[in-house]
């Protein structure tokens, strides 16, 4: 494996804080399926995302492909983090997108 993809799967494995378990039962809720961009059909990048992050996470072996969604999900968190609201921000539409991405910033 090449340096540049380990640093790539080291740093998903960094912003993606939160477990499989948890990543998936949040998918479930109304607060994930509220948030985020849609395009034509009803779910958002970021929960579809989200679905796919949970596959990673069971993987050892990655693809292309795989490696090119991580550093997609790399640079949403923190691109997104940077712009975090001031004030209490448990229930928030900025937290629950960044979750949906595998990322919980109150973890």
């Amino acid at each position: 494996m090449s340096n540049k993809n380990k640093t790539v799967i080291d740093e998903f494995h960094k912003v993606v804080n939160m477990t499989p378990q948890e990543i998936e039962s949040w998918l479930e809720t109304e607060e994930s399926q509220a948030v985020g961009q849609k395009n034509e059909d009803d779910e958002s990048i970021g929960h579809k995302s989200g679905r796919r992050i949970v596959e990673l996470l069971h993987k050892h072996d990655y693809t292309d492909d795989d490696l090119s969604h991580m550093k997609k999900v790399n640079s949403y968190v923190h691109r997104h983090s940077a712009q975090q609201p001031t004030g209490d921000i448990e229930h928030t539409r900025w937290r629950y997108s960044l979750m949906n991405w595998g990322h919980d910033p109150l973890k």
